[in-house]
């Protein structure tokens, strides 16, 4: 008895649809060209509305003493004295302005720096531990967000005065160390990018809370870094506080300084070195905002990520 073995028959191959991926496109090509063109619009029309004053105090700097009221005063002068006006700046009344930037560098640095570890550590409390009244405290926080600055001046001013601290270094720095805003932004940054398990791993390791601490503050750079720049903004450009607080000239910020010039109407120190005053001025905020940004970018990259 013979057996046939019958061979499979081949199996044709199974062909697959493939789907077209549809191209992704740009949210903006979407948007109506109107849309896009009356938004560009606007954008532009902002950038000049803050960009035109600046380029006001550039030009006004580089011109002499009879150029800054006469002919276009949005455009330079025939002859180019930055570098003398910057001169006579830095030798008026005996180099006093230097003193003001030095003043205004020591309140805006130390003050920012102060309010910023202390800001972080308020909002890293509130955010990882619980006790109570732990809301109400927050509650107060955002109800001091919302308070005006100049609404404190007076009740300062009457609380310095009467320690006897009216007119010294810490009548300005000591309300400089206090950043409600700080602390809001320090308690939601911590809240979401400290974890819990990062924490009790920390404490079941035995190590103690400022210990975590300290390490959940690199988590918590990016809020901290924007929470210094903005101390040192308010602080630098602060001109109410100190005016009240200090009446020693060697005391006073630049903001100060250059408006006590600013009421002499010219004379003895020209319009055209108050103006100047103001650009130098300007300076350190710039330098400080462009020295700060990458770090600022890869912090806010790196919290994005964790």
């Amino acid at each position: 008895m013979t057996t046939t073995l019958q061979t499979p028959a081949p199996t044709e191959p199974v062909v697959t649809a493939t789907r077209r991926r549809r191209p992704r496109t740009s949210p903006l090509t979407t948007v109506n060209p109107a849309t896009r063109l009356l938004v560009l619009l606007i954008m532009s029309l902002f950038a000049v509305y803050f960009l035109v004053p600046v380029w006001w105090l550039v030009v006004s700097a580089t011109k002499g003493q009879g150029e800054l009221f006469s002919g276009n005063g949005f455009w330079f002068g025939g002859h180019f004295a930055l570098v003398d006006n910057v001169q006579t700046l830095f030798r008026a009344q005996g180099g006093i302005y230097s003193r003001w930037l030095l003043n205004s560098l020591l309140y805006a640095v130390g003050g920012g720096l102060v309010s910023t570890l202390l800001a972080s550590m308020c909002g890293y409390a509130l955010a990882k531990f619980s006790f109570p009244g732990r809301e109400a405290v927050f509650g107060t926080v955002l109800a001091a967000v919302l308070l005006p600055a100049p609404v404190l001046a007076i009740p300062l001013y009457l609380v310095f005065s009467y320690t006897g601290t009216v007119n010294t270094f810490w009548s300005v720095f000591i309300p400089s160390i206090v950043s409600p805003f700080g602390v809001y932004l320090s308690r939601i940054y911590a809240a979401s990018s400290v974890p819990d398990q990062l924490i009790e791993a920390g404490r079941l390791d035995g190590a103690g809370e400022f210990r975590i601490f300290t390490i959940g503050v690199r988590l918590m750079a990016p809020a901290m870094v924007t929470i210094f720049l903005f101390q040192f903004v308010a602080i630098w450009t602060n001109f109410l506080l100190p005016s009240l607080m200090l009446a020693d000239t060697s005391l006073q910020p630049v903001t100060v300084g250059l408006v006590s010039w600013r009421e002499l109407q010219g004379y003895p120190i020209s319009y055209t070195t108050v103006v100047t005053g103001a650009l130098v001025s300007v300076i350190p905020v710039v330098a400080m905002f462009l020295s700060l940004q990458s770090f600022w970018s890869k912090g806010l990259a790196t919290g994005a990520v964790k």
